[in-house]
């Protein structure tokens, strides 16, 4: 896992300039989305920042951004199942964005 995890970091960190800017855009949109849903919900449980579905997907979602989507692991899928569903306002974002936005938060 941790080779994987350092296989993610060393791919994102050759990203060109550009990639990187909208890399932070796409994230700072779709994390603030996530989060201004997440403010909003009044889901005693958990909010979907704190979802234990969400965070266990972190690893997941490193790699799928790494690999520009060729890794899919379950917990991912799990966790963008489980947020189009917590927050239909995200069901337009796409797996890559909604991905970021579990590496950002």
């Amino acid at each position: 896992m941790t080779l994987r995890f350092f296989a993610a970091a060393t791919l994102l960190s050759l990203a060109s300039a550009a990639s990187a800017s909208s890399f932070i855009a796409t994230t700072d949109t779709v994390g603030g989305a996530l989060a201004a849903s997440a403010e909003a919900s009044s889901d005693a449980s958990s909010s979907l920042r704190e979802s234990k579905v969400v965070l266990a997907a972190r690893d997941d979602a490193a790699s799928f951004v790494a690999t520009a989507g060729s890794l899919r692991g379950a917990r991912l899928e799990a966790a963008l199942q489980h947020l189009r569903q917590a927050a239909p306002s995200l069901t337009s974002a796409s797996d890559l964005q909604l991905a970021q936005a579990i590496l950002s938060r």
